[in-house]
């Protein structure tokens, strides 16, 4: 059988390798020359932001003027319009940035992965493939572009990317995650299985309880409930049993997803 998982969902079961608590809001990537915020929203503000936001936000958007394009200045600028809630302007710069600086594979990565971040998934896969098109991308950058490909459904596209990324980062558990999860994301649980167990085998992935959690619901999307309850709860400290057995009750009780998958025949 196969399982149409809607894409509210993907968010909760792949991981973005890579992302810093530093890069998780939006940074500059748009060709809009001098795009500023609205004046007014600079000036007054909107109940949003750190105290000196809107004045320090103001003046990055001078030098932006000034200096469209400019990494530096960007970059600052798009994440002072983050905390502004200015996402619209936001992007726009970030996309600036991006193409001011085409073959810059660590300011396509950064922006790529940001706006992937923010849920904006198509542009993040455009910025990303550009990132790899240089081919001196790090493993994390194939990652996120093989999470941004999952995200739009087209799987076979994402998993190239994850064995790329694995092929420079052997046995990476963020990477082996999302690959196993891909598979779930198709319908594929045999395969999404036979990864997460793999990956759940290797040293270290105690450190890395999604990939627990996700093997535990994946077998509980198999109708192995118990079993199911027996890897999210197996040698684990109290703490993070009651976490796992949360993730499963709650991700087996959505509405829209798992409860509603629609059967349909593999096309293998």
């Amino acid at each position: 059988m196969r399982f149409a998982i809607r894409a509210s969902t993907i968010v909760s079961l792949l991981v973005l390798a890579g992302c810093t608590a530093k890069e998780g809001g939006l940074n500059s990537d748009g060709l809009a020359t001098g795009s500023t915020a609205p004046a007014s929203a600079l000036e007054t503000g909107d109940g949003q932001g750190p105290p000196g936001s809107y004045i320090k936000t103001r003046e990055l958007a001078q030098g932006w003027a000034a200096h469209p394009g400019d990494e530096k200045i960007g970059m600052a600028y798009a994440d002072n319009l983050g905390k502004l809630g200015q996402q619209t302007t936001q992007i726009e710069v970030l996309k600036a940035v991006s193409l001011a600086h085409p073959n810059d594979v660590a300011v396509q990565a950064r922006i790529g992965k940001q706006l992937l971040s923010a849920n904006r998934v198509g542009e993040a896969a455009t910025i990303l493939e550009r990132a790899v098109a240089t081919n001196k991308a790090d493993w994390k950058t194939y990652s996120a572009l093989g999470s941004a490909y999952d995200q739009q459904g087209q799987y076979d596209l994402a998993r190239t990317q994850y064995n790329k990324a694995l092929a420079l980062q052997p046995g990476a558990l963020s990477v082996q995650n999302n690959l196993g999860m891909s598979y779930a994301l198709q319908g594929k649980l045999p395969e999404a299985e036979k990864i997460l167990r793999s990956a759940l085998a290797q040293p270290g992935s105690t450190a890395f309880p999604m990939v627990r959690q996700n093997l535990s619901l994946v077998v509980g999307l198999e109708g192995r409930l118990d079993e199911a309850k027996q890897i999210a709860s197996a040698d684990l400290p109290p703490d993070q049993v009651a976490a796992n057995m949360a993730y499963l009750q709650q991700m087996l009780a959505k509405p829209n997803t798992w409860a509603q998958l629609s059967a349909q025949n593999t096309a293998n």
